[in-house]
């Protein structure tokens, strides 16, 4: 970082005086231009590794300059300075491409984190894909390849980034892919449902509070915003904010500070804003039921994940990682399994309303009723089916003669016979599960694993 160059676009002497001392103090190069057409012959007439640019500038704004760099130096990280309280015109700069901004007077604690952050962007490689050891996103279909690019491309930003998608479709794994492959990704990576915590808490919760703030708060205690101070803060299901939450949560985008319960004074905090839901925003406005401000606040940018049946192409490569996984789990016989055509095929025509997540219990429940390491097609359950495509189950756990019904009666009744069988092999067998497994005819991994899941002692 100590190699690097920093562009100060700013017509005010004393600003860019302070901004040069912070990055001397910093061991960084710097230079600077008092307009736009001035920044525009720097730019092409020599490297830098980071733009810093006032909004109001003798000759334009910073909003040309934004624009003029994406034409010319997509990669290049540039940063806008706005008056105080001017949010509206730091989220255009943010749809267009800015790194990230910063409000006056300036904070230079601010200043030097921002400085820090978008440098490293020049260690990480600029592309269509993630190249880091960790999760990944599964599938070759053209939708899950430009899900790819655009994480590329978003995690390069500390714009706030809205997923959208169906329940199911691994709208978490993408915003860990986009904390992992940006600049923070060394900083922690916060998750929280926001459906899932108590309404009387939840201010306690996202901000933390002070010793004696209220009855039971023993002790001082970090919120989760603070929690990803430096990294990512993700709102998972971020529709189910009441409206009190909402208005605490725009100020913390906007002021970039929260206040914990019973606290005078509000305190900094450096976190980048991800969230997801599978509601419609949009219509939750409309219905008075989520906050228009928030929603043009947390929706600068929007990443749709598809859903499963828009990429059946990809049902064959997610099925072999899932049954992977599995068998490392234990479920079914250590020795490996197959899915055979007929078993993909079915797989490939079915809708998947409850996508990848949906997939996982399809092949987990086929795996456990497998008798010789291969999923055929009747081994594959599906929901909502006619009668005659209810598949059969191994003859020796449920009788033919199994009616069809709703899913859920099906599942309850098929696990009560299961268990049955089970329950009476053991019997027969004086409990020895290896013969109990031999007498049903399947594994001996595959029943311990049935005997765990039924709850059977």
């Amino acid at each position: 970082m100590s190699d690097a160059r920093v562009l100060i676009v700013d017509d005010e002497p004393d600003l860019v005086e302070l901004v040069g001392l912070t990055l001397e103090r910093m061991g960084l190069e710097h230079t600077a231009a008092g307009s736009l057409r001035d920044a525009q012959k720097q730019l092409l007439a020599e490297n830098c590794d980071l733009v810093l640019c006032d909004m109001r500038l003798p000759d334009g704004d910073g909003l040309e300059l934004l624009n003029w760099l994406q034409a010319r130096r997509p990669g290049l990280p540039c940063a806008v300075i706005t008056a105080h309280g001017n949010i509206e015109t730091a989220v255009r700069a943010l749809k267009l491409g800015a790194f990230d901004f910063l409000s006056k007077p300036l904070d230079l604690s601010a200043l030097r984190r921002l400085i820090s952050s978008a440098l490293r962007l020049g260690d990480r490689p600029e592309g269509g894909g993630v190249t880091f050891q960790g999760p990944r996103l599964l599938g070759a279909s053209a939708p899950m390849q430009q899900l790819r690019e655009m994480i590329a491309r978003v995690a390069r930003s500390q714009a706030p980034i809205h997923i959208a998608g169906e329940s199911g479709t691994g709208k978490e794994l993408v915003a860990r892919l986009i904390h992992l492959s940006g600049p923070r990704a060394d900083g922690p990576f916060v998750a929280v449902n926001c459906g899932a915590i108590p309404g009387e808490l939840m201010e306690s919760e996202f901000f933390g509070h002070k010793r004696g703030s209220f009855t039971g708060a023993v002790a001082d205690k970090k919120g989760l915003v603070q929690s990803a101070e430096g990294g990512t803060l993700f709102l998972d299901e971020v529709a189910d904010l009441p409206l009190h939450m909402q208005v605490k949560l725009l100020r913390v985008i906007q002021e970039k500070s929260v206040r914990p319960v019973g606290e005078t004074s509000e305190q900094p905090v450096d976190v980048r804003l991800l969230s997801a839901t599978h509601k419609n925003l949009v219509d939750l406005v409309a219905a008075g039921t989520f906050r228009e401000d928030l929603f043009y606040r947390i929706d600068v940018i929007e990443l749709r994940v598809p859903n499963l049946r828009e990429r059946p192409e990809d049902i064959p490569e997610l099925a072999g990682h899932i049954l992977r996984r599995l068998l490392r789990r234990g479920v079914g016989d250590e020795a490996g399994v197959e899915l055979t055509p007929d078993a993909i095929e079915k797989l490939r025509e079915y809708s998947f309303p409850g996508n990848v997540r949906e997939l996982e219990n399809i092949l987990e429940r086929a795996l456990t009723l497998s008798l010789d390491g291969r999923i055929r097609a009747e081994d594959i359950r599906l929901r909502a089916v006619p009668r005659q495509e209810v598949p059969a189950a191994p003859a020796s756990l449920i009788p033919a003669e199994a009616p069809a019904q709703d899913s859920e009666a099906l599942d309850n009744r098929i696990d009560g016979l299961q268990r049955d069988a089970i329950v009476h092999a053991l019997e027969q067998t004086r409990y020895n599960k290896t013969a109990a497994a031999k007498l049903l005819g399947v594994t001996f991994r595959a029943l311990r694993y049935r005997i765990k899941k039924l709850g059977i002692e």
